[in-house]
This record gives structure tokens, C-alpha cells and sequence, in this order.
């Protein structure tokens, strides 16, 4: 709050007293900010089928933005990831467009409801400004290529990605952040005709169009090459406010050479200011330019923390649950004399968006506070239950121990963005070797950490339960609030889960559709 608070004063003191609005990639809670609520990734939260759900989630999550001074937050994204492969599918919620439309709810819970079908508001001071984005056609890149290019025909790529926005504009959606993909050869960031003709004019956007992240140095290969057309090409697109993280004289003296020449007109640039200007006003910029201190509590607080862990239990896929002929064996027995809970050693994946270390084991390192599967076991448990933890246990640890069942968690390895772009997807080594040490010895539960669904169709016989956990955030003990059954399995996949790799992309209402779980499955107790 000092900091930004700061940048404000300074705004206040120049010749025309604008407010500047700074804005934080708040897409699963306030995420940045030690001690904030992280709720499940997107892609967790498409599998609860829950448009309330991600409201009130909404509604948690502009209360810690606001609790740490931030009135602008850059969610939700709308991307329909259609490849896994994709390193930033988590950040969808779901490969179906439908699907993706009704989770725009969140955006009403961020900003308040809205003041008209298609107006741009933020109802109170505990709301924030959201941003849909990356508009258009992220999620459906070639191969599944972070800010690759997605070829389609026009109607085919409006009626998937472009869908979701729609709803996101009538609902009042304040922002919109552009794309770094390509639409059939062309970067979003000098998309002039989708921007301006459809975006502005034909949807009738009326909030802000923001660039990404060095959008505009991005547009071009390698990467700022002949920076001032690249400056000129956006913002005649319609680009409204641009990123510019480093080089801002620069970004202003383009700005400025082009419109003395007259290659930016001014039209353009009267109309980003009224845009943002429109976005200050309706935040209330004007009349309250500073945090709001009393709302301190809001960030990590128990409230918040209660709906995380039942979104939680929400997102929870329960893809298998006994074999042929035997017992099930979720849910768990907490009065089992002696279990095993164990996991490997290189997914310790801590920084992954709320990811390994905040959920499962716990460490002083912690970039969050929270719960984790560990502490959620060992509290599910009755007093005489003796839980023994191990991590990456070798093939003689777990036989012949008296054991009743082991929990045995895995996941992928840390990665954001083009990182994460992966063409395999397959468990990492060291998981699958827990996998097969323990589950052979002794009966199992598995339960995947991952953004996406990975190979997981050679394991599934040697083991009794199989859990798709996604990116579940700070509140791990949700996990073990449903495999001990205290409540139900309710999640359905919102992605098809594949095969192998050379299936895809593959996605529901395929001519080819052969998965080994299909889009929406889900098992109940």
C-alpha cells in the first residue's frame, strides 16, 4: 500500500492531477502477495461446473487486491485451450467455449454487478477493474506453441475463442489485454481489424484495450526489431495503454515523432485517452486515488481461505476407484493402524501458481501460507493412526511394513508460460518411479498435481485410486476433506483426457474422439 499509494502522490502532483491505476496478475487470488488466499487454477475451477462459485471467488479476490492498494487486477483469462501442450493451458477453464462463457460469472464478482448490459463498471470500492484476456485465440496456437498462431476459418475461431468475450463484454468487463499469438500469420498486437472493426465497433467495447507484457517489442521477430513501426502498427490497431516495463522514453518519443508526422492520428490517440479515462472514473480514481487501509484483513483471511478449500473440493477428478472384483478403496479409512503418504522428490514444484510445496509437505521457504495434503491427512486421521511420510521412497520401503494404503503424490515439474510448453506429457521420472515402488507393495491412492492432463494410462493398473488434483493453491487440506470422504467427489473434467500425445489436439466433438477419459467425466463415491 506505501509503495503504490507513492506512485499515486507522485501522479497527483503533476500539471493535470490524473490518478494512475496499477493493475496485478491477480488470476487465482492476489497471488503475488505473501500471505494471500491462492485459489485452484482455472482449469481446476472449469471442473467444478460452479459459475457461483467462481462469483464469489471474484468477490474474495478484489478484496485482497484491494487489501494490498491494487484496484485493477489482470483477469480473468478467457483462453479456450484446445492442446495440452499448451505451457499456459492451466490458465484456461476448459477446452469447450461454452464451458469457459459460463465462468465469465467471476467477473461480476471482481467488479460488482454491473450498471448495464455492455457499460464498463466497477460497483464499489471493494471491487477492482478486471481484464479479459488474451484477446483472441491463445488458447489455439499450432502445436499447442506459446504465442504461436492459430490458423482457423473466421466463423470457427469466433465461435471458440472468441466467444467468451461476449459475455465477458456484457457483463461490463472493464479491460481487455491482447493477445501475443498470431491469427492466421498476423500478431493480435497490429490486428487492426479485430481490435478496432470487431472488438470496438462491432461488439461494441467501450472499456480500455490494454497491450500484454512488451507487447508491442514482442510483435516482431527477433524482438524489438524497427521498435517505432512496431509502436505505430499497435497503437493504430487500437491498442489503448501499452506495457512498456523498461524503455519508456523511447515508447514516448515514438509515441510522439509519430503523431507530429501524422502517421498516428489524433482521433486515435483522443480516443485511448477517453478509454482510460472512462476505466479511471468508473473505478473512482478521482475521488478516492489512495488504499483504503481497513481493508488489510481482507488478504488471507479465514473467510477466503474457507472457499478456497471448498473450491478445492470442488475441482477434485476422481478418474478411477477399485479394480474389477475388489473393494474400492477411497474412501480412505482414518482408523487404519499405519499409512504411508509419499512423493517425489523433483516435483517439488513450490513457486508453480500455489502449486507442490504450498499444498503438499509444507516448508519454511513458503512464498504463501496455507494448509497442505499432509497436514490435511494427518489431521483427517484418528489419534492411533500412525502416518509415515516419505519422499521418493525406493522399491523396499514400502513392502511388507504394514501399511493399509499409501497416499501417493506426483506432479510436473515448475513452469509458467512458454516454459511449460511440453509435447510429451509425461509424469517426470522420479514420480513415476514413487509411483511404481509404492503401488506395487501396497495399495494406492495417486493424486496428480498438474495444469493439464499428462500419460497416465500405463500406471492406472497397478493402482487402486487415481485423483486429478490440478494446481489446487494454498488450501491443500481440501484433498484430504474428500478422500476421506467428508465429501463427495463432484468434479468433472474439463478437458479430455488423452491417450497418448499423437492423439492430439483432440477435444470433445471430434470426428476422431477416442479418449481414455472423456470431456466431463467424473466419478462419485
Amino acid at each position: 500500500m506505501d509503495m503504490i499509494d507513492g506512485f499515486q502522490k507522485a501522479a497527483l502532483s503533476t500539471r493535470l492531477g490524473i490518478p494512475l491505476m496499477y493493475g496485478i496478475d491477480a488470476v487465482h487470488g492476489n497471488n503475488n502477495v505473501y500471505g494471500a488466499t491462492i485459489f485452484p487454477h482455472n482449469i481446476g475451477l472449469g471442473c467444478t461446473r460452479e459459475p457461483d462459485l467462481l462469483k464469489r471467488i471474484g468477490t474474495a479476490t478484489a478484496l485482497e487486491a484491494r487489501g494490498t492498494g491494487i484496484p485493477y487486477v489482470f483477469a480473468p483469462c478467457l483462453a479456450v485451450c484446445r492442446n495440452p501442450s499448451w505451457g499456459r493451458c492451466y490458465e484456461s477453464y476448459g477446452e469447450d467455449p461454452d464451458l469457459v462463457r459460463s465462468m465469465t460469472e467471476i467477473i461480476p464478482g471482481l467488479q460488482g454487478n454491473p450498471s448495464g448490459v455492455g457499460i464498463p463498471s466497477v460497483d464499489t470500492q471493494r471491487n477492482v477493474a478486471a481484464t479479459a484476456k488474451h484477446f483472441v485465440g491463445d488458447g489455439g496456437t499450432l502445436n499447442g506453441i506459446d504465442e504461436g498462431n492459430t490458423l482457423s476459418s473466421f466463423r470457427r475461431f469466433v465461435g471458440t475463442h472468441m466467444a467468451p468475450y461476449f459475455d465477458a463484454i456484457a457483463k461490463g468487463v472493464a479491460t481487455i489485454m491482447i493477445s501475443y499469438s498470431s491469427y492466421n500469420g498476423q500478431k493480435m498486437h497490429t490486428n487492426q481489424f479485430l481490435i478496432s472493426h470487431v472488438l470496438k465497433k462491432q461488439l461494441q467495447f467501450k472499456g480500455m484495450v490494454i497491450s500484454d507484457w512488451m507487447g508491442l517489442d514482442r510483435s516482431t521477430d527477433p524482438w524489438g526489431a524497427n521498435y517505432t513501426n512496431s509502436v505505430r502498427l499497435g497503437i493504430n490497431a487500437g491498442l489503448d495503454m501499452i506495457m512498456v516495463p523498461f524503455n519508456y522514453t523511447i515508447f514516448q518519443e515514438s509515441v510522439l515523432s509519430l503523431v507530429q508526422s501524422k502517421s498516428i492520428p489524433m482521433k486515435r490517440i483522443n480516443d485511448a485517452v477517453r478509454r482510460i479515462l472512462r476505466v479511471k472514473f468508473t473505478l473512482g480514481l478521482f475521488e478516492h486515488p489512495y488504499a483504503d487501509r481497513s481493508l488489510t484483513s481482507m488478504v488471507g483471511s479465514q473467510a477466503h481461505r474457507d472457499l478456497a478449500r471448498e473450491a478445492v473440493r470442488k475441482s477434485l477428478v476422481l478418474l478411477k476407484n477399485g479394480n474389477p472384483g475388489s473393494t474400492p478403496l477411497l474412501p480412505l479409512d482414518r482408523k487404519a493402524s499405519k499409512i504411508l503418504v509419499a512423493g517425489s522428490h523433483a516435483n517439488d514444484i513450490g513457486n508453480q501458481c500455489g502449486g507442490w510445496t504450498i499444498t503438499w509437505q509444507g516448508s519454511s521457504g513458503n512464498t504463501t501460507k496455507g494448509t497442505t495434503i499432509l497436514e490435511g491427512i494427518e489431521s483427517a486421521v484418528s489419534s492411533e493412526t500412525e502416518v509415515v511420510f516419505k519422499e521418493s521412497p525406493d522399491a523396499s520401503f514400502a513392502k511388507n511394513k504394514g501399511f493399509a494404503y499409501a497416499v501417493v503424490v506426483v506432479g510436473e515439474q515448475p513452469y509458467a508460460e512458454y516454459v511449460g510448453d511440453n509435447f510429451n506429457l509425461t509424469i517426470p521420472k522420479e514420480g513415476i518411479e514413487t509411483i511404481n515402488n509404492v503401488c506395487s507393495a501396497v495399495k494406492c491412492v495417486v493424486v496428480l498435481i498438474s495444469g493439464r492432463p499428462l500419460v497416465i494410462e500405463p500406471y492406472l493398473p497397478m493402482v487402486e485410486a487415481f485423483v486429478a488434483a490440478w494446481l489446487p493453491g494454498t488450501e491443500g487440506q481440501g484433498v484430504s476433506d474428500v478422500l476421506f470422504g467428508d465429501y463427495p467427489f463432484q468434479g468433472k473434467l474439463s478437458r479430455t483426457w488423452f491417450k497418448t500425445v499423437n492423439q492430439l489436439p483432440m477435444n470433445v466433438g471430434d470426428k476422431h474422439y477416442d479418449p481414455l477419459f472423456d470431456y466431463g467425466f467424473g466419478l462419485h463415491y
